[in-house]
């Protein structure tokens, strides 16, 4: 079959491989249908390996070369032994997360995205979704409602990232919510921030081509361009009591980024760290500790997000779909995908991998 590899940085190849072996016990093959290409991909294709293992995972043996791709969806092909929630022809997304299920200090208090032994399908297993089939867990393997199209089926994974940011925020009807950052992530966090009831939205960012496209698929939104304007100033100017925001989420992994989260959370406001920062960076603790904020992490998603997320965007509270601006076939990836995205001046946010083309 057809593939998308990771060998290196700036080193993706389209290559004919061997199709996964016919499901075991516990198992489900899937012929995959769209994949959506994620900051993460593009980390690894500028800079890997990063999360690729250079030597074989501790927990699924897997090393590069390394097929990539953790937000799909597609049909089931086959079942194995034991799988009994889904079957041939059904339409299902992918839950990418792959760790120990019993024996896990994490695991076995269901807290699975925080198992020390996680992997994940497209980075640390043998198959991935920039491919023609994958061999997954059943537990991977999440049936779809029939209001939910097969692209959005690959735009669950992203989302769960972002109604769990939301969560670990405890964005709830009536908040002031800033979001740091307008590419994939940051207009879905303001998406489920809207559908937590959030009423005043501010989003950020660097790049005004990204500020226009997320006004087209947010519609009543603040943006702000910290170039030419002070994100705290600008919140506490247009909120009540110019106290600033009840909750900030920072999409980035950018200093500048959590300066502004912090700068214009409220007193006892709650700042949440979802962007993955690439080193130390540093923080006015001073004004954390006399404003009385809470600074939270946001790692993945809770693997049981994956229905809860489905119904969120099946029923439009969260119209994911708004975020993809181009599609591409799996022979284009690389140059009509991966470098447009990498383009700092592209007017791209998600481009969905079309595996049927």
């Amino acid at each position: 079959m057809k593939a998308l590899r990771f060998h290196a940085a700036k080193d993706l190849r389209i290559e004919e491989v061997n199709a996964p072996a016919a499901p075991g016990p516990g198992e489900v093959l899937v012929e995959n249908r769209f994949c959506g290409i994620c900051g993460t991909d593009l980390h690894e294709y500028a800079y890997g390996p990063i999360f690729v293992p250079k030597e074989p995972h501790p927990f699924t043996g897997a090393h590069g070369p390394q097929i990539l791709g953790h937000e799909f969806g597609g049909s089931v092909k086959a079942v194995g032994e034991g799988v009994s929630h889904v079957q041939p022809g059904d339409r299902v997304s992918i839950q990418p997360l792959i760790m120990p299920r019993h024996g896990d200090y994490y695991a076995d208090r269901g807290l699975f995205h925080l198992s020390a032994n996680l992997a994940l399908a497209g980075l640390s297993w043998h198959s991935g979704g920039m491919a023609q089939q994958a061999l997954l867990n059943d537990y991977n393997v999440q049936p779809i409602p029939d209001a939910l199209s097969d692209q959005e089926a690959a735009l669950i994974e992203p989302t769960a990232v972002a109604v769990y940011a939301c969560d670990r925020g405890g964005v709830t009807a009536g908040h002031c919510v800033l979001v740091t950052g307008a590419g994939p992530i940051g207009i879905l966090v303001a998406m489920a921030a809207r559908a937590a009831g959030a009423s005043q939205i501010f989003l950020s960012d660097l790049n005004d081509t990204r500020l226009s496209l997320a006004r087209e698929a947010l519609g009543e939104v603040r943006t702000i361009n910290p170039k030419t304007e002070k994100v705290g100033d600008v919140i506490r100017a247009e909120t009540e009591g110019n106290a600033g925001c009840d909750v900030a989420i920072e999409c980035v992994g950018n200093e500048h980024a959590l300066k502004n989260c912090a700068d214009a959370a409220r007193k006892q406001g709650v700042v949440v760290q979802t962007g993955l920062h690439p080193g130390e960076n540093p923080l006015n603790w001073f004004d954390v500790t006399f404003k009385d904020i809470d600074i939270r992490g946001s790692w993945a998603y809770p693997t049981h997000y994956w229905p809860r997320v489905a119904r969120l965007i099946a029923s439009g509270q969260i119209p994911a779909s708004r975020i993809v601006t181009k599609y591409v076939s799996l022979d284009e990836a690389v140059t009509e995908g991966f470098e447009q995205l990498l383009d700092p001046g592209g007017k791209h946010l998600k481009i969905l991998i079309d595996l049927s083309r």
